[in-house]
């Protein structure tokens, strides 16, 4: 796993992005092949987290409760996903794929690795 680092593995957002927090989701989503927004105590989210990692992918991972405008793009990403569940969120390739549900469906049904082929996440 790839974690944007100033300390501890915690991502520590630039002071250069702008406020608006739907914007920051969309411009930190496409920075990386894999995006994950998580929140460190959610089981979900470290369960998506392994599930990436076993594939042989090393996601940047965004926790939430670590960044001090978290809660901010927690609703944003709430907004954009249409429900009360914000994490874990998925982007690959600069989509957004979904929370859990989706990606393991994704998964199950053999989409989500011709997916991180295509985004240049897997090379095998």
């Amino acid at each position: 796993m790839h974690y944007q680092v100033d300390s501890w593995g915690y991502y520590m957002p630039r002071m250069s992005m702008g406020s608006d927090p739907m914007e920051r989701v969309a411009k930190l989503a496409s920075e990386s092949a894999v995006v994950i927004f998580s929140l460190s105590s959610c089981c979900m989210c470290h369960a998506v987290k392994r599930l990436f990692c076993g594939l042989g992918v090393n996601p940047t991972v965004y926790e939430l409760d670590q960044d001090p405008r978290g809660k901010d793009m927690e609703a944003a990403l709430m907004r954009l996903l249409g429900n009360s569940q914000a994490v874990p969120v998925v982007f690959i390739g600069g989509k957004l794929i979904g929370a859990m549900d989706r990606v393991m469906a994704s998964h199950i049904n053999g989409t989500l690795v011709p997916l991180l082929k295509e985004a240049g996440a897997l090379w095998l």
